[in-house]
């Protein structure tokens, strides 16, 4: 039997309209090892949704900044390919509890998606 990852629950969960706008980063994490541990009830939980939506979110206003800024003349935090970039959420999952606990405190999603972003696709 194949085991449920949040990875998994994460690709297979519908987005429901429920957005966590900006949340902040241990919340995240909590409640990402919570699904973890629920296996494949996970995906009866509305808080699948709400993960997904926030990394969404994130992604987003990252990207309108990055735009912004290049737009502007200024420089950009991060330059993904224009075609082909993309990461899965083990990958952004790793990344965020690589992030020592101290600075998570003080962190949103968007910060730590912003670090992974910058940390991938560098500019230069």
């Amino acid at each position: 039997m194949r085991k449920i990852t949040l990875g998994l629950l994460l690709a297979v969960a519908p987005v429901t309209s429920v957005s966590a706008q900006n949340m902040p980063l241990n919340q995240f994490l909590t409640k990402a090892t919570a699904l973890e541990k629920k296996g494949p009830l996970a995906l009866m939980s509305s808080d699948l949704g709400r993960l997904k939506k926030e990394i969404e979110n994130s992604a987003k206003q990252l990207r309108a900044e990055r735009l912004a800024a290049k737009a502007a003349g200024r420089p950009q935090a991060f330059c993904p390919p224009e075609k082909g970039g993309s990461m899965n959420s083990n990958e952004i999952l790793s990344h965020f509890r690589s992030i020592p606990p101290a600075q998570r405190e003080r962190m949103r999603t968007r910060d730590a998606m912003r670090s992974l972003m910058v940390k991938k696709y560098p500019c230069g």
